[in-house]
């Protein structure tokens, strides 16, 4: 299958750069560009997209706000995935789109066969942040979120397992399926079954989802440790 790809970035001249490397593959496809968000939405009533490479400081309508929109609703099966390109590490807006409903972001300077295998994570359903990086932007953004009254505030916490909620814990403080495994004495592929059930309990996109609520929630706090 051909995963198709929309450039969305105010600079031409990197939109040509990740065009060519992706019309090298023969498993993607370049279907459509935009110069902005605004472009993007109209661009998108025409055409079928998988995954939307999203610059994120672009005139008009920025990719906060875009991939704000295009996520609404997104628990659509034929939703288009978004990855946040960002300038920079831990940027605030990526980690606002993040909460918007992106399903990553990476760094615009990251090596093309990186980003070709995060195109194939996010077509997937994988998120392509790191648990490392995952950590360390919620530490450093936490607080800037809005101050909650603990767990009560989600009363959709309560949908869990024991064993569900110990391991969304273990997955908000930054550890991989095979890292939260070993320390639960359990098989990787059981730990994958359980974030699944997890998100599909929560309504959520992805494990970057995940994280952020478990933060907004107060079941984890900035630091990684358990509230």
């Amino acid at each position: 299958m051909t995963i198709r790809v929309m450039l969305v970035d105010d600079q031409v001249l990197l939109r040509t750069g990740f065009r060519m490397v992706l019309a090298a593959q023969p498993d993607m496809e370049v279907v459509a560009e935009a110069g902005n968000g605004v472009e993007a939405l109209e661009v998108l009533r025409g055409v079928q997209v998988d995954v939307i490479l999203m610059d994120v400081r672009m005139p008009h309508l920025d990719g906060v706000e875009a991939t704000r929109r295009i996520c609404e609703g997104g628990q659509k099966k034929d939703a288009p995935k978004v990855l946040i390109l960002t300038t920079f590490d831990l940027d605030e807006y990526a980690f606002s789109a993040l909460k918007a409903g992106a399903s990553g972001f990476m760094l615009k300077d990251v090596p093309p066969s990186e980003l070709l295998a995060a195109i194939r994570a996010v077509e997937s359903g994988d998120a392509v942040v790191a648990p490392s990086t995952t950590r360390r932007l919620l530490d450093r953004f936490t607080p800037m979120l809005p101050a909650t009254s603990g767990e009560s505030s989600r009363p959709e916490l309560d949908r869990l397992t024991d064993r569900e909620r110990e391991v969304l814990l273990l997955v908000a403080q930054g550890l991989s399926n095979g890292e939260i495994a070993a320390r639960l004495v359990l098989s990787e592929a059981t730990v994958k079954t359980h974030v699944g059930r997890i998100l599909t309990k929560l309504s959520l996109r992805d494990r970057v989802q995940a994280v952020v609520l478990a933060y907004e929630t107060g079941l984890v706090r900035a630091g990684g440790s358990g509230a």
